[in-house]
Order: structure tokens, then sequence, then C-alpha cells
């Protein structure tokens, strides 16, 4: 149920509280890895050095990305 005045949702007793969702640990994978994109669009337009150095950085964030995704802990349930 709502209250509709004041858009507030009435808990029933039947309900069970929500579990909260385990989140992942922060990480810089993602940020290197959009990095890794600009420079390779960027070397797309100006310079191969750009687009080499774009590529690696790519490269090393999806693999370390990838090993701390098969490296994280698994909650035990």
């Amino acid at each position: 149920m709502t209250d509709v005045e004041n858009n507030v949702i009435i808990p029933q007793p039947d309900w069970e509280k929500a579990r909260p969702e385990r989140l992942p640990h922060p990480t810089y994978w993602p940020f290197f890895l959009a990095l890794g994109l600009m420079f390779i669009g960027w070397g797309l337009i100006s310079t191969w050095v750009i687009l080499l150095a774009g590529v690696l950085v790519f490269i090393v964030a999806i693999i370390g990305w990838i090993n701390l995704l098969r490296h994280e802990d698994t909650p035990n349930e």
C-alpha cells in the first residue's frame, strides 16, 4: 500500500526485510579501460604512437579487470 499524499510505501506485516546486495570492491580498471579507448580514438586521428599506447593500456586494463573478477571472493551461502 502507498500513501498517495506523501508518496510513502507502508510495509505490510508479511513482507521480509530486503537483504543488502554485496557490492564489488572499488577498482581503477574501468577508468584505465576508458582511458585506453580514448587514446585509441585519439591515435586513429593523429599518430600511431598514441594508438599503440592506447592499445597497450586497453589490453592491460582488460587483463587486470578480468583477473580481479576471476579472483573475487564468493559469498558463503
